[in-house]
């Protein structure tokens, strides 16, 4: 095999068999269970990477059902996104992602930098109710409730919140352990139909858990609840800020940054040279 051949091929790994196909990536019928709640912000300031900012006190924990998606198949994920803000544009940031299918995974985090983590999730109605389930390996992690359509709500509302700009902390490791990689990366949801979404009463319930640690952000208050169904892409990355420029422009952001000096934790992960 040549050289030319390897660089006109490349695209993911393994080589000759790459676990995912290159995109687009589109979803169809895919449902979320979203409970919305209030917790403790000091605990987000330690967790939100510079330069985003936090725009309130609220976490959004998302189960996804996704029955039919180009290349990665019939899965399920769940995780936890905090609303953000990036040089003044409202947007969300992935803090945690646990899901029951491989090339999702793969692709998640090779690709955009998706925070995926093997775990088996679940989103399914059990009779008047529509619940959300996360197990790590044998140990309930999370549960969710919600009462199943009670009243039906705004699609056009519902679609402009999942235009908004998404952003992921990416990182790759050189082969030394290093980070050869470390990068601030957007991403937007494209050509979105909303099927179907509704409101109603709803509950979450967060577990401690060592290699799962969701309830490290507790819930204090549910804010709002949703169930929506719809057809969307998962469209490309744009790289918005390199961790690993060590020019004087970029060393100047965690000096002005309003988190920086409260950063701790998983805070040291997130701060520039």
């Amino acid at each position: 095999m040549k050289a030319d051949d390897i660089r006109e091929r490349a695209f993911a790994m393994p080589f000759h068999h790459p676990a995912y196909p290159p995109g687009p990536y589109r979803f169809v019928n895919r449902e979320y269970l979203v409970i919305t709640y209030r917790t403790d912000p000091k605990k987000l300031r330690q967790l939100v990477p510079e330069p985003l900012e936090l725009d309130g006190d609220v976490v959004k924990f998302e189960f996804i059902r996704m029955p039919d998606s180009t290349g990665f198949g019939d899965y399920t994920e769940s995780g936890q996104v905090i609303p953000v803000t990036f040089r003044g544009r409202p947007g969300a940031y992935t803090h945690c992602m646990y899901l029951n299918d491989h090339p999702p995974i793969a692709g998640g985090r090779e690709l955009w930098g998706f925070p995926k983590v093997l775990a088996q999730p679940s989103l399914r109605p059990e009779v008047d109710m529509l619940v959300g389930k996360l197990d790590y390996g044998s140990v309930r992690v999370a549960t969710a409730t919600m009462g199943f359509k009670h009243r039906a709500t705004d699609p056009a509302t519902a679609k402009a919140e999942l235009e908004r700009p998404n952003f992921l902390l990416k990182i790759m490791p050189h082969v030394d352990g290093t980070a050869r990689i470390c990068e601030l990366v957007e991403y937007r949801l494209e050509d979105i139909q909303v099927k179907g979404v509704w409101t109603g009463p709803g509950a979450l319930s967060l577990e401690p858990h060592a290699l799962a640690p969701v309830a490290e952000l507790p819930v204090l208050e549910v804010v709002s609840t949703t169930h929506l169904v719809c057809d969307l892409t998962l469209g490309l990355g744009k790289v918005v800020h390199d961790y690993l420029d060590v020019s004087p422009k970029r060393r100047g952001i965690s000096d002005r940054h309003p988190l920086a000096s409260e950063a701790s934790g998983y805070g040291h992960l997130m701060a520039l040279p």
